[in-house]
């Protein structure tokens, strides 16, 4: 066993210790909500959104963009678990600000093995072989958090099994200070029928 697996176990341990009446939850979120947001380290949505156990869904994917599969979490989320109100949080300082759809391509073209970055951009180090199965991949890099934000919204707001009932607010959340700062553009484009 590797060092990681063996403290993820040990905190699973003292964490179902302690689990108490937490497997009494019922399954749709008590607060009636859902955040689509990055799966970044440095963000805790629960400590952000002032969440528990039990209270909202996260949806998390790297930049937090509204993919096909972010939507159809969030649909899945109204339709079947009755959430009402939806928040797209993306982040500054974000990694996928660091590289273009092209850049990754490349970089998986040469092998699957973790890439470097330095002053001149990203290289990548692997032995190789790599795939040209990046190329049909929509990599959802990011240009401007503003505008990205914007545009997830847009999209989830556009998309025609999603309930105009339901409002999408826009965020950028600041991981040199904790707070969220509204896209305004993002939350008006977002309100509910």
């Amino acid at each position: 066993m590797t060092k990681v697996l063996n403290e993820v176990l040990a905190a699973n341990e003292t964490y179902a210790g302690d689990f108490g009446d937490k497997g009494k939850l019922p399954l749709p979120p008590g607060r009636r909500f859902a955040i689509l947001t990055c799966m970044d380290a440095r963000l805790d949505p629960a400590k952000f959104a002032g969440l528990k156990e039990g209270d909202a869904h996260v949806i998390r994917n790297a930049g937090g963009r509204a993919s096909d599969d972010a939507i159809r979490s969030l649909v899945i989320s109204h339709k079947l678990l009755g959430t009402e109100e939806w928040f797209v949080v993306h982040h500054t300082d974000c990694g996928m600000e660091l590289f273009t759809d092209e850049v990754m391509r490349s970089l998986l073209k040469q092998s699957l093995d973790t890439a470097k970055i330095d002053a001149d951009g990203w290289h990548d180090v692997g032995r190789g072989p790599g795939s040209a199965e990046a190329d049909f991949i929509d990599w959802l890099t990011i240009r401007n958090q503003a505008e990205s934000v914007l545009s997830d919204v847009r999209r989830i707001r556009a998309h025609p099994l999603v309930p105009a009932s339901v409002p999408i607010y826009g965020y950028i959340y600041d991981v040199k200070n904790g707070r969220l700062v509204e896209v305004l553009e993002a939350t008006k484009a977002g309100r509910a029928a």
